[in-house]
């Protein structure tokens, strides 16, 4: 029975995967204030990635400035290099580029008049720098040099910069001053990966090199070269801006944010893309019908006077995601810690069912349901350097594999690049993930409305969170009668409308909950009670 009783857990858990991933919606919600654009993107209905862009940002990954070497420090073989940020920037030997000698060279033809050609085709190229070379043999102080952002600046960092500059498009990424035609390893297909290579290389010009990125997949020859040629041309416009930039500046900007978002992870799962800007709207209308022209008509205007964010269920989302804690599904819930030097996240399973027979697979549907929260939290928080989960222990080898294939799929999506380890004898699992931007960090609580110390507390919709999941926890206990005394406005919240909080909640437990307003309760004070008017502990 115990047996039997396992593996239907694992199929019922499978199948319910399968449905989710069969069944993939994506939508891009843009919501635009007088200084700022915030982006979210849902999957079914669910938020998976937020980005802030700031009017004020002059810093973004991909942007490209002519700047000015300030020192090197040949103790870590890197320069600080001055591209306008209060902090210099930071420039290691490795993100020279092999081929920083041409493109040395080439700027100074350029900003002397001496080469009116970008095309490269009759530039002579210098020879390569050394690999284990000395950045004093390269670049010197007060030297021009064009480098290209990285990462932006995070915490106390500047920025880092490379200058091996490369220009990406929605299905090519172009290189000057190379030769190699590279392309996308999640791309499977051999053949696919002939086809593509032969008709890039056929159409990529001197001097020049392309990756080619996954979602050209099956495109003609047409679509590549447009991409190309509009690629060609931001290469054209940094050698036109060369001659009459100062140092520090901008030669190139990356594209408005919500059109590189789209460049970058637009694909035909995308059902839809609503705005509540009327210029934006026609802006990415217009992007969306030159990438994807069959899917223009699902780009939607909101009518700003109704909160775009609301009208999602955005809003509650994003109060409920970034705390401490996070709740998933049946009680299960994570725990998570920020530190200086990685994150930290603990994977616990409520009370759940602790029979013998069925540890193991309750285990690993906690695992599997915790593994794919996780893949979405590192997106919306933007998780970058070292992250180490703690899941629940697993006795059988075939389940910590499954464990892994699982989390694996699960971050197939993530555009940040990262590797993930097996599970280790003590059930932990070690996450690298590359951060090119600041964490994203959303404030959760809010000032209490009880005092006027300063102190803060759970926002309200956090608040509804808790109690939900404290409710099921009781629920899982077997209790006869609970009663639910709390604040007579959070009450109010709880039992008004339909279907009310406490309805929904009834068809959920197939128990009735009593709900009783305290007078004397702080605005976010609540205890569940039992028949005897006992306080429930957890």
């Amino acid at each position: 029975m115990g047996m039997n009783q396992e593996k239907y857990f694992i199929i019922h858990l499978y199948i319910r995967v399968w449905i989710k991933l069969t069944h993939m919606n994506k939508e891009l919600i843009i919501r635009s204030n007088s200084d700022n654009v915030d982006f979210a993107l849902l999957k079914d209905g669910k938020l998976i990635e937020f980005q802030n862009d700031e009017d004020n940002s002059k810093f973004s990954v991909g942007d490209v400035f002519l700047a000015k070497v300030r020192k090197s420090v040949p103790g870590l073989n890197a320069a600080f290099v001055n591209v306008g940020y209060h902090k210099d920037a930071f420039l290691h030997y490795h993100d020279l580029g092999p081929k920083l000698p041409t493109l040395m060279k080439f700027m100074k033809r350029v900003s002397t008049g001496k080469v009116k050609d970008y095309s490269l085709k009759n530039f002579a190229f210098e020879e390569d720098i050394k690999k284990d070379g000395s950045i004093d043999d390269i670049i010197k102080s007060n030297q021009s040099i064009l480098v290209q952002i990285a990462k932006e600046p995070i915490s106390t960092k500047g920025p880092r910069i490379s200058s091996e500059i490369s220009l990406a498009g929605r299905y090519l990424v172009l290189v000057p001053f190379s030769d190699r035609i590279s392309i996308s390893q999640k791309i499977e297909s051999r053949a696919e990966k002939e086809r593509l290579k032969r008709l890039v290389r056929s159409i990529t010009p001197k001097g020049f090199g392309v990756i080619i990125r996954t979602v050209a997949t099956d495109k003609k020859v047409a679509e590549l070269d447009k991409d190309l040629q509009n690629l060609y041309q931001k290469w054209e416009s940094i050698c036109k801006a060369i001659p009459r930039a100062h140092t520090p500046s901008k030669v190139l900007g990356e594209m408005n944010k919500a059109s590189s978002i789209l460049r970058d992870i637009f694909n035909d799962t995308f059902t839809g893309i609503t705005v509540d800007d009327d210029l934006l709207f026609n802006q990415i209308k217009d992007y969306v019908h030159e990438i994807a022209p069959h899917k223009k008509d699902i780009v939607n205007y909101h009518n700003p006077k109704t909160p775009i964010f609301e009208k999602f269920g955005i809003e509650r989302q994003i109060k409920t995601s970034f705390g401490k804690t996070v709740s998933m599904a049946r009680g299960a819930y994570l725990i998570i810690e920020h530190t200086e030097a990685l994150h930290v996240v603990d994977v616990n399973s409520g009370n759940r069912s602790s029979k013998e027979r069925n540890q193991e697979a309750t285990a690993l549907e906690v695992n599997i349901l915790a593994a794919t929260e996780l893949a979405r939290q590192f997106r919306l928080r933007d998780m970058g350097g070292i992250i180490v989960v703690d899941f629940i222990d697993m006795n059988k080898a075939e389940n910590r594999k499954k464990l892994f294939d699982h989390l694996r799929d699960e971050m197939k999506d993530d555009r940040a690049k990262h590797k993930i380890l097996p599970p280790s004898k003590f059930g932990l699992i070690q996450i690298t993930r590359q951060r090119v931007r600041p964490e994203m960090n959303i404030k959760t609580k809010e000032a209490n409305p009880n005092g006027s110390n300063g102190a803060e507390v759970e926002a309200p919709i956090v608040l509804i969170d808790k109690i939900n999941h404290q409710l099921d926890q009781i629920m899982k206990k077997g209790y006869k009668k609970v009663t639910l005394n709390t604040h007579p406005f959070i009450a109010a919240f709880i039992t008004k409308g339909f279907p009310s909080i406490r309805s929904k909640w009834y068809f959920e437990h197939k128990k009735w909950v009593k709900v009783m307003p305290r007078d004397a309760y702080t605005y976010l004070e609540f205890h569940f009670k039992n028949e005897n008017g006992k306080t429930i502990k957890l």
